[in-house]
């Protein structure tokens, strides 16, 4: 959940009025060290937070000596930064981060960002383009009721083809949920894929080395014409 001032300046009370850091920060949604980073901003500085501001630890410059090392010890050995930080601590006896190395060598043209560090983009929801082609079926728990809920979304338009309250999470009540799909649509337009994790509902929890992988689920789906794609982990 994103801060404001409003917010901001309920946390600064409750802690004038003793709450503990834990309690304020469940209340918030946001985490035990961002309400003690803004408690002790004001309480050191007077100062309130102001959104968007970085409150990191500051950027370490890189001083004159440092310099020098790196310069001398990239024309004599023409390493990376990782090897660069253990020669330069070795032969120069200076502690510099090869994150600072690289940095410092990006800076003057000698090296190149790593594809494998490149910061993640954005996650973009990917979405069929026509309803029917593909469905999602995955379970949810109410914690405070104890009921199970199954259902399955339509990929495209994102409308719930079927649901299903049930006790139990098993194969034969998820069954139960795609069938009713079956029977509301299969007339209409038959659903072709089937998107699920690897829930022992579904049998895939049980993948072979090859990633090969049957159930009871997984043989029904087949009778229906449906085909079924596993998602990555993580994934959802």
């Amino acid at each position: 959940m994103k801060l404001n001032k409003k917010k901001i300046l309920w946390i600064l009370r409750q802690k004038e009025d003793n709450e503990s850091s834990g309690v304020i920060a469940k209340i918030q949604h946001i985490t035990r060290k961002r309400v003690d980073q803004i408690w002790k901003l004001y309480r050191d500085t007077g100062t309130i937070l102001i959104i968007g501001q970085k409150m990191g630890q500051p950027k370490k410059a890189i001083t004159a000596e440092e310099l020098v090392a790196i310069d001398e010890a990239y024309k004599r050995f023409r390493f990376g930064a990782r090897m660069l930080e253990i020669i330069i601590r070795k032969v120069y006896e200076l502690n510099i981060s090869h994150n600072r190395i690289h940095k410092y060598l990006m800076d003057r043209g000698l090296a190149r960002a790593e594809r494998s560090k490149r910061k993640q983009r954005e996650w973009v929801r990917y979405e069929r383009d026509h309803s029917m082609s593909a469905g999602h079926i995955n379970w949810y728990e109410d914690d405070s009721s104890g009921l199970k809920l199954c259902a399955v979304l339509d990929d495209s338009s994102r409308k719930i083809l079927a649901a299903g309250e049930f006790a139990t999470i098993n194969t034969k009540n998820t069954i139960v949920v795609v069938e009713r799909a079956v029977q509301e649509y299969g007339q209409i337009c038959p659903l072709r894929e089937l998107i699920m994790d690897h829930g022992s509902e579904f049998g895939a929890h049980r993948r072979d080395e090859n990633g090969y992988w049957d159930s009871e689920f997984k043989q029904y789906l087949e009778t229906r014409g449906i085909r079924p794609i596993l998602a990555r982990v993580k994934h959802p």
